[in-house]
């Protein structure tokens, strides 16, 4: 087949683009000292989770359970990777990759202390001052301040580069004025960190923007929860009217946001939370499946699908994680392992769903039915969390070369 001059390039820019994100994840097995960790988070996991049925347990990520966070942290399974002088546990990206995806794959309640560990925590302190790391962090690692994210606003959707929201300097520190939207758990976290323009206009883009800690009780924060098609209400608006904070509220320099925020992101892209939201339907169903024999060459197919795509999936995750403990940041491969992940997830409950209807004599229980019906509600949001796929494949098209 022919084609013009033009486009034959492009195509050829393509192939070696994709050649080389493929060769920056290699394959890796996670360390035998770090597998070690399974045995005991499982036991603590069991404890918490023996009376919730499937449909409970499928809500893991918006399970806020203060207690539970707080044992964690007791355990040591909080701050696994921050130093100990702050109270974390010195250990790697792969300790962090068992607990998650443990906790993830039982169906734990984590909302309380998930954005504090995953991102807030190293935020602080890999830009944050002394005073900062020791205030903050070791009461992150013990379970005791739960943070949120104040990044989205109403009309940017995941342009995070057009924020509005604005921190103004005043003679004690800065003035808060504006709004964040989809602010997971704003109602019960202590604080926020939050991208705000301490300069310029949102036609800036990138310069500007900083990052700051804004203390959720101080006067002129206003949160309101948001319900979700499912009726749960994890996600808040947050309104900030002449919100004053104090000079050390800023975390780095400013207007080193937008760096600070495309580091922090790869955390949040990369890690098996973007391959598990599914997972307690697919044991539900598949337990099912035990439960009434069912064993034709179509089921079948349909499950080892499901496993060997999970297995891919698990296994590009624990390439990025890799990266992590080489000590890179990487953005581009995160933003793959989000979009091929969530993707997955997004199509179990209509594969499930389908299935279950082409077999209307069985006799489905009401646990399965209601898991079900949970997650084909949220899956819409498993592709707008953490950055939208149009945004997702702008970065990965950018690391390509074809834009």
């Amino acid at each position: 087949m022919q084609s013009d001059g033009h486009k034959q390039p492009r195509m050829n820019a393509a192939i070696v683009g994709v050649g080389t994100l493929f060769d920056t994840l290699t394959l890796a097995a996670l360390p035998p000292e770090d597998e070690a960790i399974r045995p005991a988070i499982r036991q603590l996991i069991a404890d918490a989770i023996a009376d919730l049925p499937s449909d409970r347990r499928a809500r893991s990520w918006a399970g806020f359970d203060a207690a539970f966070s707080r044992k964690l942290g007791e355990a040591g399974f909080l701050g696994l990777t921050l130093p100990k002088a702050y109270g974390g546990q010195e250990r790697g990206p792969f300790a962090r990759f068992v607990v998650v995806e443990e906790l993830l794959s039982a169906g734990a309640p984590v909302a309380a202390h998930w954005i504090a560990d995953r991102q807030s925590a190293p935020l602080i302190l890999n830009f944050g001052t002394e005073e900062q790391r020791q205030f903050y962090i070791p009461r992150i690692c013990r379970g005791e301040f739960f943070f949120c994210i104040g990044m989205s606003e109403p009309n940017s959707g995941s342009d995070l580069a057009s924020v509005r929201t604005r921190a103004e300097r005043t003679d004690a520190g800065w003035r808060v004025n504006g709004q964040k939207i989809w602010t997971t758990n704003a109602m019960y976290s202590d604080y926020m960190i939050a991208l705000l323009r301490t300069s310029g206009s949102a036609d800036d883009r990138h310069s500007g923007l900083s990052q700051l800690i804004i203390d959720l009780k101080a006067p002129g924060v206003t949160v309101r929860p948001i319900m979700d098609l499912a009726g749960d209400s994890h996600f808040a608006e947050v309104f900030f009217d002449n919100v004053d904070l104090p000079a050390d509220a800023l975390i780095g320099a400013e207007g080193d946001g937008w760096r600070q925020v495309t580091a922090e992101l790869a955390f949040e892209r990369s890690g098996p939370e973007r391959i598990y939201s599914s997972i307690i339907l697919l044991d539900a169903w598949i337990a099912h499946l035990r439960h009434v024999g069912r064993k034709d060459s179509a089921t079948l197919d349909l499950v080892g699908n499901f496993t060997a795509r999970l297995a891919t999936l698990r296994a590009m995750s624990i390439a990025c994680t890799a990266r992590l403990a080489a000590g890179d940041s990487p953005v581009v491969e995160a933003s793959l392992v989000k979009d091929l992940g969530t993707s997955f997830e997004q199509e179990l409950p209509i594969a499930i769903g389908a299935d279950l209807a082409a077999w209307p004599d069985e006799v489905v229980s009401d646990d399965l039915h209601r898991t079900l019906a949970y997650i084909t509600h949220l899956a819409p949001s498993f592709s707008l969390r953490g950055g939208t796929r149009e945004i997702l494949r702008g970065i990965l098209a950018r690391g390509m070369g074809l834009r």
